[in-house]
């Protein structure tokens, strides 16, 4: 049978359905094996039926679909791909109808259904983007490229100029993006692989520094290694002249300021000394060192002797007014105590008389920052004074030359002598560089040095015969050290800890007392152990932010403290319990000594500038 009937059932020859008929009747082809005459009748029923009912539906609604099976081009010539039926019986149109059992259609869509546009609105959520976007700066594509290819391309754009086209797949007619002609000069390769020729690695080995000498460390011909640089590597852009005019302006305006900031310090660092007396020598020859004898209190008291019973003091008696700022510290002479010293923010120290008519006797004047911290030596004939303008210098009390002057190039925040008679020549001094220097002044050097804190050094305290010292600091530790000998040998630091600015030994040289910047001041031992003795611990006061001295009574009956409110603090040294509370100044009491051969009279210093004795 020559006719070729169309396969409406599935390509694997499995049907279910009972109305479609057999399974599979259609041949490839126009030649086909000639069946018996029984295999003919089955045929022609089949095929009979098939025209009738193609796709079973009339045992489903029973509608016959009017399409035929086999098709034919204009020339009469059977084509060999089926047909499907175009119309759909249930009135959806341009609808492919297959039978629910059917896997594979075979279909041949014409080149205008393939490329016709999508009927109906666009998806919303469709994440894909600029599908088929035209922009107002051109047509965008989608394109794939791995991030290796990009930065490749990218860089070969940035170097050379040029760059291949992503667009070449998509029919792009440049394939270069960029300059044509450095690409050509290229050989149109990306820079990964672009080598140099011979020749201009030579040139470029020859234009390469030399290495310099080992062992040069500056200046010429130092050694430079692999380090060294390459010739033309420092491009100067040229210079505008008016840009070069006003550079040359300011240039000079500064080398003009630093200048007279040289002549300022050197002008500040002539030192020198006031007198303030009438007459420097009484009718004996005598100076102002000269311990008094004339007052109702013996002043140079024997070794030994038991101290004055100390009493609190009420009231002001007098007032010194002599410093422009703030006052720093105040120390009084050893043992009778009839001269102080005063370091002020106002660069200069003062020397005042105590017991006859508290003038001021003598301004040293050398420095060209704020003092400080002074020390007087353990006879008062000498005393350092260390400022922010990075120098310690040594002074005559007597006739207020500077006899040496010191600098590091840090900033000492405290200077203590040693208070051994025969190391008077060592001073110890506590940096904002966190270490301690110890600084002999007959060699005129360093002589050694502390380093283990943490923190800007800010106190220096020698306990057990001077042997150790204790020295504290902005990293909130308590260190022990052995003189001379620069390795730590008691270390506290407990996480309630806080800075300790103030420190001052107890007159038994048994404890230490120690100004805590939580509002509190915490009592250690001084034999060594350096244990806390946590049945003593004084509060009461402010003093948070403030660096404010601990005072003891010459008889150690009672601990006193500044505040910042301008208060000065008793407290009894057995129970703890504040004894009284005492109005002293408008600011901070930074600093306050005790008379050691007086009952109840008191020094205070504040930061309003004034010095009041007060019994």
């Amino acid at each position: 049978m020559s006719t070729l009937l169309t396969g409406y059932d599935s390509s694997d020859d499995e049907s279910t359905g009972v109305d479609a008929g057999p399974s599979s009747v259609p041949v490839a082809g126009g030649n086909s094996a000639q069946p018996d005459d029984d295999e003919e009748d089955d045929e022609e029923k089949l095929e009979e039926e098939a025209r009738k009912d193609a796709f079973g539906l009339s045992s489903s609604n029973g509608q016959q679909a009017g399409a035929t099976a086999i098709k034919k081009n204009a020339k009469g010539v059977v084509e060999s791909a089926p047909d499907v039926l175009k119309e759909d019986p249930n009135g959806a149109s341009l609808a492919i109808i297959t039978r629910p059992t059917d896997k594979v259609v075979n279909v041949n869509l014409s080149y205008e259904d393939m490329m016709r546009p999508v009927a109906g609105p666009l998806d919303p959520f469709n994440q894909r983007k600029n599908k088929g976007m035209n922009t107002l700066s051109g047509h965008v594509e989608e394109q794939s490229m791995d991030n290796y290819s990009f930065a490749m391309a990218q860089r070969t754009f940035d170097v050379h100029g040029y760059a291949l086209n992503p667009s070449i797949q998509s029919g792009a007619s440049q394939p270069i993006v960029g300059s044509l002609n450095n690409a050509h000069q290229n050989g149109y390769q990306s820079i990964e692989t672009i080598r140099p020729s011979r020749s201009e690695r030579k040139e470029t080995k020859r234009k390469r520094g030399g290495k310099g000498d080992l062992g040069v460390v500056e200046g010429d011909g130092a050694y430079m290694g692999p380090w060294a640089e390459w010739a033309g590597d420092r491009d100067t852009d040229p210079v505008v002249e008016e840009e070069a005019e006003e550079w040359r302006e300011e240039k000079r305006r500064r080398e003009e300021a630093q200048q007279v900031a040289k002549d300022k310090m050197k002008v500040a660092r002539d030192e020198k000394s006031i007198f303030h007396g009438k007459e420097l020598h009484d009718y004996a020859g005598r100076t102002y060192m000269h311990i008094p004898t004339d007052t109702d209190v013996k002043l140079n008291p024997s070794e030994g002797a038991a101290p004055p019973n100390a009493y609190l003091p009420e009231r002001c008696i007098h007032t010194w007014t002599g410093h422009n700022k703030g006052v720093s510290a105040i120390r009084l002479f050893p043992r009778s105590g009839h001269l102080l010293l005063s370091a002020s923010m106002d660069t200069k120290v003062k020397l005042w008389d105590v017991y006859h008519e508290g003038n001021c006797l003598r301004t040293f004047l050398g420095h060209s920052q704020a003092v400080k911290d002074v020390a007087f030596n353990n006879s008062g004939t000498q005393f350092l004074s260390a400022s922010y303008d990075r120098h310690i210098k040594l002074w005559d009390t007597e006739t207020g030359k500077c006899i040496q002057a010191f600098t590091n190039g840090k900033v000492p925040n405290v200077v203590k002598f040693n208070p051994d008679y025969d190391k008077q020549n060592v001073f110890l001094a506590g940096m904002q560089d966190k270490k301690i220097i110890q600084y002999d002044l007959r060699q005129r050097e360093i002589v050694q040095t502390y380093d283990q804190h943490l923190g800007p050094v800010n106190t220096i305290t020698f306990v057990d015969e001077n042997r150790r010292f204790v020295t504290t600091s902005d990293d909130k530790t308590i260190r022990g050290w052995d003189y001379d000998i620069p390795v730590v040998i008691k270390y506290i630091a407990e996480p309630y800890m806080h800075s300790m600015p103030a420190v001052t030994l107890h007159p038994s040289n048994k404890y230490f007392a120690c100004q805590s910047m939580d509002n509190q001041i915490l009592v250690y031992s001084a034999d060594g152990s350096f244990r806390q003795n946590k049945k003593k611990r004084f509060a009461g006061h402010t003093v948070a932010g403030y660096a404010c001295a601990i005072g003891f009574s010459p008889d150690g009956k009672y601990i006193s403290s500044g505040t910042g409110n301008g208060d000065v603090v008793f407290w009894d040294w057995k129970n703890g319990k504040i004894q009284k509370r005492l109005k002293a100044h408008k600011e901070v009491v930074i600093d306050h000594c005790w008379l050691p051969n007086e009952h109840s009279k008191l020094v205070t210093a504040s930061w309003d500038g004034n010095i009041k004795l007060w019994t």
